[in-house]
């Protein structure tokens, strides 16, 4: 991370959820290379490897450990990245250091993060088109909101392990949706969501809860 980031008061005030100015320099830094890197995987296509696919994922997250070294074919080598998540593109993240994504989930194209704060995915979580997790918020009086010279903030968006998010779905600041749980097309999702439920429509409300082993084990 780039050191103007960890010294600046405004991001430590926006990653705890206060009221912060989002256009200061070092965050409109921040915010322009990760847009730089998801541009840089969105322009990349189809006909990449699978390394090359996790190599520009890492750079959007800003993921510096080093990966293992390549395998005698591609075969072998796209083995190698199974615990990373797969995502079509496009994408369009905020924020590539506030956001974590388990091993074995898949996202697909139009997805769209506004994560002032934190925002984690789990594993195994199969995500539609077109959904947009929206973690930023912004003040209701509006002599406070003041268009762009005003402060905003934001709230964190958890999705538990195991989930199912059907096409078109927004998810609004604040949310937890839990494990296992399944969250029908074109939902607008206000309040949080037990594990291993359905809950579908605009709000987003409780349609049946779901029998599965995993719950039992």
């Amino acid at each position: 991370m780039d050191p103007a980031l960890q010294n600046s008061e405004e991001y430590a005030k926006m990653l705890r959820g206060e009221l912060y100015y989002s256009f200061v320099p070092e965050l409109c830094a921040a915010r322009n290379r990760t847009a730089v890197a998801c541009r840089k995987f969105n322009e990349a296509g189809r006909d990449i490897t699978r390394r090359q696919q996790v190599e520009l994922w890492r750079d959007i997250i800003e993921e510096r450990t080093p990966l293992p070294p390549p395998a005698a074919n591609e075969q072998d080598d796209e083995a190698l990245f199974k615990s990373y998540p797969f995502l079509d593109q496009p994408i369009r993240i905020d924020w590539g250091t506030n956001l974590k994504v388990g091993a074995g989930t898949y996202i697909n194209f139009n997805f769209v993060v506004l994560n002032t704060c934190l925002v984690t995915i789990g594993a195994r979580v199969l995500i539609g088109p077109n959904v947009s997790l929206y973690g930023a918020t912004h003040p209701l009086d509006p002599a406070m909101r003041m268009g762009l010279e005003g402060p905003e903030g934001g709230k964190e968006i958890h999705i538990g392990d195991d989930v199912w998010i059907g096409g078109g779905v927004i998810i609004l600041p604040g949310v937890i949706v839990g494990r296992g749980s399944t969250i029908g097309a074109g939902s607008v999702v206000t309040k949080s969501v037990e594990p291993f439920t359905l809950v579908a429509g605009n709000p987003a409300r409780l349609i049946k809860r779901i029998d599965s082993s995993l719950a039992r084990a």
